[in-house]
Parts: C-alpha cells; sequence; structure tokens
C-alpha cells in the first residue's frame, strides 16, 4: 500500500533508476521505491529537477511544499489520470446552475455543522460545559436551508465556527493553549498556529484523495470557483476539519505531546517548530490510519478511505444516481 512521505530536511530529490533518492545537505542518502510512495510533503527547501517532475507525473505522485512556517504554498499536481471530460461537465454543470450548485454547498455546511456539534458533545460527555455552545450553533444551523446564496452560506458557517471555536478553551483548560480567536495569516498564538497547520494537511489530504478520482478539483461548490486555486478540496475539508484535525489538536495538548516548547515565536507570528510539526504529522498520520465501521458498506475503512469515500458519493450525486449527504461521525 502506498504511503505518504514527509521530508523536513534540506536537500535535493532525483530519480536513480526506479527509486527515489533523497540527498541532504549532510550528504546522507536515502533511497525509497517509488511503488511505495502515494505522495511527498516537503517542509525544507529542495532543489529538484524536470526528470524527476516527469518519473512523479508517470508514477502518478503529487508534491505539497510549506515553508519555513510549515504553511502550505501549493502542489505538483501531475497530469490527471483518471479524468472523465463527461464528470467535469457535470462539475460545471451543477456549480452554473444556482439551485444545484447550493444543494451541494448546503450539504458541506450542514456535515461541518453537524461534525462539530459531534465535537462538542462529545467533550460535553466527559465534563465540559458546553450546552449552551451547542445550543447556539443548533440556533444558526437552523437557518441553513433559508439561505439563497453561497455568500450567505458561507456567513452561516463562519458565526457557527466562530462560536465552535470559543469553546476550544472549556475543552482544554490549559494555560498554555489560551484562544482568544481565530487568527490565521498569521496565527498570533499557540492553538491558532495548531489548528491552521492541522488544516493545511486536511486540504492537502483533500487535494491527494481528488487526484485519484474523476473529480476535477478546481470547481468546488460553496467555495466559489476562480483563477487561483483548487476549491474542491476546501468544500469536503469543512466536513472532515472538525473529527479529523480538532479531535488529533486536542488529544495532543490533552497527553502533553505538543507543549509551549514546540512553538517559536516570530515577528510574523507564533508557529509550530520543526519538532511540533513532526510530532503533529507522526500522530496524524497514525489517526489517517485508524479505522471505523461504515454503515453503508458494513466493514471497517481507515479515516484516509472516508474522504475518498466521500468524493466517490459526490460522483454520484453529479451523475444523478444517489443525492449526496455528507459524512457525520458516529462516536
Amino acid at each position: 500500500m502506498r504511503q505518504p512521505i514527509y521530508i523536513f530536511s534540506d536537500g535535493k530529490l532525483e530519480r536513480k533508476q526506479n527509486t527515489i533518492s533523497f540527498l541532504s545537505k549532510e550528504n546522507k542518502r536515502k533511497y525509497v521505491p517509488v511503488e511505495t510512495i502515494s505522495d511527498l510533503y516537503v517542509f525544507g527547501e529542495m532543489d529538484l529537477n524536470k526528470r524527476i517532475l516527469e518519473f512523479l507525473t508517470q508514477n502518478e505522485i503529487l508534491i505539497h511544499f510549506f515553508n519555513h512556517y510549515g504553511y502550505y504554498i501549493g502542489s505538483f499536481y501531475p497530469r490527471e489520470h483518471y479524468n472523465s471530460g463527461y464528470l467535469i461537465l457535470k462539475q460545471a454543470e451543477h456549480y452554473l446552475d444556482k439551485e444545484k450548485r447550493m444543494i451541494l454547498a448546503k450539504a458541506f455546511v450542514r456535515g461541518a455543522y453537524e461534525n462539530m456539534k459531534k465535537v462538542l458533545s462529545y467533550y460535553e460527555r466527559r465534563g465540559g460545559e458546553l450546552e449552551d455552545t451547542i445550543e447556539s450553533i443548533d440556533r444558526i444551523a437552523s437557518s441553513i436551508d433559508e439561505q439563497g446564496s453561497t455568500e450567505e452560506l458561507m456567513a452561516i458557517e463562519g458565526n457557527i465556527r466562530e462560536i465552535y471555536y470559543g469553546a476550544f478553551e472549556e475543552i482544554l483548560k490549559s494555560d498554555e493553549f489560551s484562544f482568544d480567536r481565530r487568527t490565521k495569516r498569521p496565527p498570533q498564538n499557540r492553538l491558532n498556529a495548531l489548528i491552521s497547520f492541522g488544516n493545511s494537511l486536511m486540504y492537502v489530504l483533500a487535494l491527494s484523495e481528488i487526484y485519484r478520482t474523476h473529480l476535477d478539483p478546481r470547481i468546488g461548490f460553496l467555495h466559489a470557483t476562480n483563477f487561483r486555486r483548487f476549491t474542491l478540496n476546501l468544500d469536503v475539508s469543512e466536513i472532515f476539519k472538525p473529527v479529523f484535525v480538532d479531535r488529533l489538536i486536542f488529544s495532543l495538548i490533552n497527553k502533553r505531546q505538543i507543549q509551549a516548547k514546540h512553538f517559536s515565536k516570530e515577528i510574523e507570528g507564533v508557529f509550530l517548530n520543526k519538532a511540533g510539526q513532526k510530532i503533529f504529522v507522526e500522530e496524524w498520520e497514525n489517526r489517517l490510519r485508524q479505522t471505523v465501521k461504515h454503515s453503508r458498506l458494513k466493514r471497517k475503512v481507515s479515516n484516509r478511505t472516508l474522504v475518498r469515500l466521500e468524493l466517490y458519493k459526490i460522483e454520484k450525486h453529479l451523475l444523478g444516481e444517489q443525492t449526496y449527504e455528507p459524512y457525520i461521525a458516529r462516536w
């Protein structure tokens, strides 16, 4: 089974016969068989050439680049091997038809809300005083179906998430990880830094899984399609961020795997340092390998597979085979 490879060191990426070679600045070389790699996540400074990019394209391997602070900055997205012209036309049709687009956009917001509520309910059962927060997001979410535009839906989702984030201090009860408000570019405290880093990993995971379907990542439904970026992965990520990213953050902090020493304060803001990034990535991959019982398939699937299955549901919706219903965690 193919697995992602994370590279934190500076160095050079090369093709050596039928393997991928990484040569570090210290002249230490590591070889990885190409058939074992699904994606490359590059956090260090990396030299590469057209020969390695051609090799990665042949083997359907994506490269995701992050800057010094762990910010996602872009991907090498090889020529699509699975794209279907018919399905791309269906994606465009559902984007251009306001009614069809709103059906999907509302489903993404509803899925995000339901999973945020699942997280809050989980910690309320464990002693958190979260009843008022749950009632507040329920009240806002009750108007999702009444919204007439994606802009209004985005505002609803933003209001729900703001209240949801306000409950993080109650869940964590940690002086090291106080949380005044959500700040992104750049994050202004440790908890914001964790959320930004985790969300970046979620966006990239969704993008990688889209690559392995017939869908086009440039055509989203909740997030507007534009000239600059992928958007479908942002839509799908809204559903999974609460159950994948946020719960992982709570676990890392509560188990003291991530502490104040794992952050650096720069003029630009607060960021996870390399040691913190490595801890987060290791636990992220552990979580993605964990399995859950799938209600429809009647068998266990990995968390990573859940994202792929979500994309297949979107494909079926676009083809008119089955109305899309977002994934809602069952715990």
